[in-house]
């Protein structure tokens, strides 16, 4: 399921790679729970939460159905 995730962040980095940011893949328990790491502009940025959730969540969960939700630590 990593390497599924993996490739699925590939597709929305890009988007945050050009506001100056990044996500870096932590851990994906198994029980579903994808743990990511907002870096760069998106670290401290005052919508990374809905980046996070409306962005990065959905297109991981479209790829990854068995993913149950993806938090940022």
């Amino acid at each position: 399921m990593r390497d599924r995730v993996e490739k699925a962040l590939e597709k929305v980095r890009p988007m945050l790679e050009a506001d100056g940011g990044n996500v870096e893949l932590i851990d994906v328990t198994a029980d579903g729970v994808v743990k990511l790491k907002l870096k760069g502009s998106c670290g401290c940025c005052p919508m990374s939460q809905m980046t996070l959730k409306m962005g990065i969540e959905k297109i991981i969960k479209q790829e990854v159905p068995e993913v149950k939700e993806v938090v940022a630590i």
